[in-house]
């Protein structure tokens, strides 16, 4: 399985950015993708996860209604919208992939970086 970030970026203070992450699938499905973020000096934190099955989400309490996941089947495309930008909302964003029967999320994206000046 191959994850592949996109759409980080420099922005201000306010502004948004969408992020992409583009799965390919091949012998089994996913259970739930997710992103984190990892700050400079910090662990690598969840931000948002999705059931893929269900649909359902859950959100950091740092994100709540600045943020919304969401995923396109057709298009096996994992989305992170995020509006109202703060600067720390600075760090690296991964998209993971927990397969259906694993109790861990397996696979990563290689990171994008998403910087929000003040």
């Amino acid at each position: 399985v191959e994850l592949v970030e996109s759409g980080g970026g420099l922005v201000q203070t306010g502004e948004s950015l969408r992020l992409n992450c583009k799965v390919s699938l091949r012998a089994f499905t996913a259970d739930t993708m997710a992103w984190f973020r990892q700050a400079p000096g910090k662990g690598r934190d969840l931000v948002a996860e999705i059931s893929v099955g269900s649909g359902s989400t859950v959100y950091a309490d740092s994100v709540k209604g600045r943020f919304t996941i969401s995923g396109d089947n057709d298009k096996n495309t994992l989305y992170l919208q995020m509006n109202s930008l703060k600067p720390e909302d600075t760090a690296v964003y991964y998209c993971g992939l927990r397969p259906m029967g694993h109790p861990m999320y397996d696979y990563w994206g290689q990171g994008t970086q998403v910087t929000v000046s003040s």
